[in-house]
């Protein structure tokens, strides 16, 4: 029996924690709480994140193709897709230092998020807009 009771509260501790990370729903186009403006901050910054994602995953693949033409020239040429991952790591590092300092102009307070999540966010879409720009045709 004392098992048993263990087991159920476990259960239903984990219920409840999962139950607590979910985000409520927000209507962001009217967001008046502090707690709503940094979910919705924090929406914001997950989406520009995985327009990213999508946009790396295809400058990666045209940073391969160029490699290879390049490959074809002269084998000491490749290096594009190598530089891209370097600068992208280096970028990451820059964002999340720059956004960190961003945040403490409401260090410890209930903005800090909100701040946060909007520097993530304009950083984020300038690399996106960045990394488009690689998979333009040279010249335009």
């Amino acid at each position: 029996m004392r098992v048993f009771a263990s087991l159920s509260g476990l259960l239903l501790l984990s219920a409840v924690s999962a139950a607590a990370q979910e985000q409520p729903r927000v209507d962001c186009q009217n967001a008046v709480t502090q707690m709503d403006m940094n979910i919705c901050a924090g929406q914001d910054y997950d989406r520009a994140d995985a327009d990213l994602n999508n946009i790396y995953k295809q400058a990666v693949a045209a940073m391969k193709a160029m490699d290879k033409e390049l490959g074809e020239i002269d084998a000491a040429y490749p290096g594009a897709e190598q530089a891209l991952k370097k600068a992208q790591r280096a970028w990451i590092g820059y964002r999340d230092g720059q956004c960190e300092l961003a945040g403490f102009e409401a260090r410890g307070g209930s903005m800090e998020p909100m701040l946060v999540s909007g520097c993530l966010a304009e950083l984020t879409r300038k690399r996106t807009s960045e990394l488009k720009q690689l998979l333009e045709p040279s010249g335009n």
